[in-house]
């Protein structure tokens, strides 16, 4: 399983670069079309965003922003850079926020994630992931599809019926939650059904254990992992090395401290940021929620995208003290306004029937006047007082966490 989708995948630094240069500002100039990027990117030159550098002075956009502009312009919120009449489908996601496919085969670009798992021309995929409402089914179909191989939209639950129709239509891969299949593979065992034609499994939207990978390797499958939203589609997958998963070509990932679009060095957790270079429902710096970091180096598979070490946890971590919510953009203004020092954390606790903060700042500095300047900058910006400790560098844990709430459960 060595052979690669496509070229796109094992080029040199300086080709990807070359390819970003081009495919960025036409990806900008896109979304400054849509109505609701057109007040956001104002005064933006399209062609000066030429590299992730360049990306970086441009605005967040998050989940939040999408559910308010849907509430006020139904049904997309003037996200869409295309007519409704030229979307193919809309879909519907917790929040709610609604997502339209663009037309086209493999709008999503699961092709490429599929093929790293193995599949191949006429191969018969079982898909377990949901068609209606959200959009994970279609995904994983058209992705299938543009490969070449046939469907059977299997789609979630009845774990007996579909132990039964995987042993008659025999197929070779199946698509859905990493635990799903498991499920599946014992309702077979118990009804004594054989399930030996699935050989592969592409698996996401949860978590994919130890444990599990262990009973998948036991009974000789390979079964891997993609990191996706119905946002944005595609964003990251893993390949045969298991060595991290591989950003697609198809999107620019920056992973930045949360609360804020600034990039954290390589190595460090923070939150990940899309940008997606489609034409018809472009997100610029589209903020996840998720909490990953970017691996050094390049797969051993020959693929030399960047990588990012996975679903790492959430990076919206707003917590409630004292009645009022402390979030983290609201650490990251305190320590814009104290430049040059290291990672931060406030640590809420409780005490004596009440709430307490404490922030937690790296710095080789110990200078009373900055904790103090610093408790001024809590009470100014939160809105609530709270304490100061100064750390050595490297202190604190590097996983993200910006609020990390210790109260007792």
């Amino acid at each position: 399983m060595t052979a690669h989708h496509d070229a796109l995948e094992t080029r040199d630094a300086a080709a990807r670069a070359a390819a970003l240069a081009r495919a960025l500002p036409r990806a900008v100039a896109r979304a400054a079309v849509a109505p609701a990027y057109a007040a956001l990117l104002g005064g933006v030159d399209p062609a000066a965003v030429t590299d992730a550098a360049a990306l970086v002075r441009l605005p967040v956009t998050r989940k939040s922003d999408l559910i308010a502009r849907q509430a006020e312009a139904p049904p997309l919120g003037g996200f869409n850079a295309v007519p409704m009449a030229e979307l193919a489908r809309i879909f519907a996601s917790p929040g709610p926020i609604h997502e339209g496919q663009p037309d086209g085969a493999d709008p999503w670009r699961f092709a490429r994630a599929l093929h790293a798992t193995g599949l191949r021309r006429g191969m018969l995929l079982h898909n377990c992931f949901a068609y209606h409402f959200t959009p994970a089914g279609f995904m994983l179909d058209a992705g299938a599809r543009a490969l070449g191989c046939p469907v059977f939209p299997a789609g979630p639950g009845n774990t007996e019926a579909q132990a039964r129709a995987a042993a008659h239509l025999r197929p070779a891969c199946y698509a859905g939650t990493p635990d799903f299949l498991k499920a599946i593979l014992e309702a077979g065992d118990a009804l004594g059904l054989d399930l030996s034609s699935i050989r592969l499994g592409h698996v996401t939207g949860g978590a994919y254990l130890p444990a599990l990978r262990a009973f998948y390797a036991a009974r000789g499958l390979t079964v891997l992992q993609s990191y996706g939203t119905a946002d944005l589609g595609l964003v990251a997958y893993e390949s045969e090395a298991r060595e991290g998963l591989i950003c697609d070509e198809g999107v620019v990932v920056e992973i930045v401290r949360p609360g804020t679009g600034d990039p954290v060095p390589e190595g460090d957790v923070g939150e990940v940021l899309v940008t997606t270079l489609s034409d018809a429902m472009p997100l610029i710096r589209f903020a996840t929620g998720d909490l990953s970091a970017v691996l050094p180096g390049t797969s051993p598979c020959g693929r030399t995208n960047t990588r990012i070490r996975g679903w790492m946890g959430r990076a919206d971590q707003a917590a409630k003290v004292r009645g009022m919510f402390v979030r983290p953009e609201q650490v990251a203004e305190v320590m814009r306004a104290h430049p040059g020092l290291g990672r931060a954390r406030l640590v809420i606790g409780h005490a004596e029937g009440r709430d307490t903060m404490l922030l937690r700042v790296e710095t080789p500095v110990r200078d009373a006047a900055l904790v103090d300047s610093l408790l001024r900058s809590i009470q100014g910006i939160m809105r609530l007082r709270g304490e100061v400790r100064l750390e050595e560098p490297g202190a604190l844990p590097n996983d993200g966490v910006v609020i990390e709430d210790a109260r007792p459960a």
